[in-house]
């Protein structure tokens, strides 16, 4: 707990047997709620997080990563969080922010800690593409080490976004358009073979939706579009809500506070 707010970490997981008690033994103790959504896996994930005494939900299909985010976010906001996710939590519980990001190259060691030189290029033209079209100044939009005040998730339209990779880019672009305040720290890199990484057809499909959100967001703000993962009144999160697509929790996990 930070400044009395409750803290959750969230891990969307799919087949992650390699990495994930590595990740848990990392997390530091301030943290409150740990809660692990399991995209239907086909590996030992869910059976690990059981040991681990995280909080569990299993997808009864894969969905895709947008829609893993979707899960933990609701599930977060029925356990009680205040602040979703981890290290750059304090900046939110003390309200300098609503949304902090991670990012991979405000330390300028990205290339060092081995992410690929096609990547590093596409991710530095996305952005400037970004911030072109949103008006923002962020260092980077891609990264997946990102914290939310639990206003920001009730708030925003999430369940207009894209079940994949792209809704992480659409809930940024939507919390530029609703003024949500943004930050950065920086935050290592690290690329090795058993870490999770999208393909480089899905890679191109994630940058094309990048850019055509970026329209979308720059049209709507100049009145020439309507967009619903913009719209105000759009579908937001329900925490509680039993969403039928996954499975009550297998464990009730360790939470604090």
């Amino acid at each position: 707990m930070i400044n009395g707010k409750r803290i959750a970490v969230v891990f969307p997981a799919y087949n992650a047997e390699k990495t994930l008690e590595a990740t848990v033994r990392e997390l530091p103790d301030l943290v409150d709620i740990r809660i692990l959504v399991d995209d239907h896996s086909s590996d030992r994930t869910v059976e690990i997080a059981h040991r681990l005494g995280l909080q569990s939900f299993v997808h009864d299909r894969n969905y895709g990563y947008g829609r893993n985010q979707q899960t933990c976010y609701r599930e977060a906001l029925a356990a009680g969080a205040d602040v979703v996710v981890t290290a750059m939590a304090s900046m939110i519980a003390y309200g300098v922010y609503d949304v902090v990001l991670g990012s991979r190259i405000l330390g300028g060691r990205a290339r060092q800690g081995g992410m690929p030189g096609w990547k590093y290029i596409a991710n530095r033209f996305l952005t400037l593409f970004e911030n072109t079209c949103l008006g923002a100044k962020l260092s980077e939009y891609h990264t997946g080490y990102r914290a939310f005040s639990s206003t920001v998730l009730r708030d925003l339209p999430l369940l207009e976004n894209s079940d994949d990779f792209l809704f992480d880019n659409q809930v940024l672009a939507q919390c530029v358009m609703f003024g949500f305040r943004m930050g950065e720290v920086s935050c290592p890199t690290k690329y090795f073979p058993e870490a999770s990484s999208i393909n480089f057809r899905r890679s191109v499909k994630y940058g094309l939706g990048v850019l055509l959100t970026s329209v979308q967001f720059r049209l709507q703000k100049i009145g020439l579009g309507q967009f619903r993962i913009f719209n105000r009144q759009g579908r937001c999160l329900e925490p509680g809500l039993d969403a039928g697509y996954y499975s009550p929790k297998i464990t009730d996990g360790r939470s604090g506070g």
